[in-house]
């Protein structure tokens, strides 16, 4: 049997093969956040067949603070629970398992959109958006991991098979562990052990809120690709801690001004990343970043570059993409 096709046990989460759709925002939810026709029409479109082991949809803001964009999906309130079941509903329809990634922008929040001045770790310009952020307190901390947690339990309860915690791509989380944006002289900056507190006390918040059974994955920016920014020597330290407190699956990316690097091409450019931190944890890892070729996924797999194959914009672009994929490994 092909590599790609083979089942993978993580944790309590049963995936029938090794090809994952990673979030990819589609600007399809209502203007208030909530599901909507469109965005069920285009769910179901890309996991008809049944070929693909997980869909994770696409990032959901946790608090309208955290709001990156229009029609951005929302898990920020319980009243967003019935269409977000409906949702699942839809993937399972199609026998595939989803989990839902929930996010909060921070300084890649627009002003425009949330009415308010974007937050952050530290005040420091987004160098993708060009705004200068408010500095969080403390207690508006504790209040963003408390939002992490109630989306959490909100997801669970609208029947996803498991949950992702967004850290990646230049976003509120990614933010606290890049030294390019976190700036801080309590707790919550300098070290790498302190730049991931806020990730390890969301972890924590997540697990209480959905417990032990449900798998808990977080999307992980190992490396920020600029000068003074987050190494991949940083991502296997935090990558350590994140499996030592219970998360299930690490979904690896890269780049703090967004998920592509101008001068990473390739099939699977972030397999080096992922290589390495495969090679410190002991829970599955996937490898997403230019894979358009099932072969070149199969390969992936073979070298033991990860566990898991993400395909994104194939998929985006061509929704037949997987079925011949399959078939061709077949």
């Amino acid at each position: 049997m092909a590599n790609l096709l083979k089942p993978l046990q993580a944790g309590a989460l049963e995936l029938t093969n090794r090809l994952v759709m990673p979030p990819m925002a589609s600007a399809k939810a209502e203007p208030d956040g909530s599901v909507s026709q469109a965005l069920l029409d285009y769910y179901a479109e890309k996991s008809a067949g049944g070929d693909l082991g997980l869909v994770i949809i696409e990032h959901s803001f946790i608090a309208p603070e955290g709001k990156a964009s229009n029609q951005q999906l929302s898990v920020a309130t319980d009243s967003q629970v019935d269409g977000l079941r409906r949702l699942a509903d839809t993937l399972h329809r199609n026998g595939v398992k989803a989990a839902m990634q929930i996010n909060h922008a921070g300084s890649a929040a627009d002003a425009a959109i949330i009415g308010t001045t974007p937050v952050a770790p530290s005040a420091v310009i987004n160098p993708r958006k060009g705004n200068l952020p408010r500095e969080l307190s403390v207690p508006e901390i504790a209040d963003i991991i408390d939002a992490f947690q109630k989306a959490a339990l909100r997801t669970k309860q609208a029947g996803f098979d498991a949950v992702e915690i967004h850290s990646a791509h230049g976003y509120l989380l990614n933010q606290f562990l890049s030294p390019l944006a976190n700036q801080r002289s309590d707790e919550y900056g300098g070290s790498i052990q302190q730049r991931i507190r806020l990730h390890l006390e969301v972890i924590a918040a997540v697990r209480a809120a959905v417990g032990e059974d449900f798998p808990v994955l977080i999307r992980l920016g190992a490396s920020d690709f600029m000068p003074g920014g987050t190494t991949i020597e940083d991502s296997i330290i935090a990558a350590q801690e994140f499996a030592k407190v219970g998360v299930s699956i690490l979904d690896i990316s890269g780049g703090f001004c967004g998920y592509m690097v101008p001068e990473l091409k390739g099939q699977g450019y972030f397999a080096p990343l992922t290589h390495a931190i495969k090679q410190v944890v002991s829970i599955p890892v996937i490898l997403t970043g230019g894979i358009t070729e099932p072969q070149a996924a199969e390969q992936l797999l073979a070298e033991g570059k990860a566990d898991l194959i993400g395909v994104g914009r194939a998929l985006l672009q061509d929704s037949g993409w997987t079925a011949r994929a399959v078939q061709s490994l077949q």
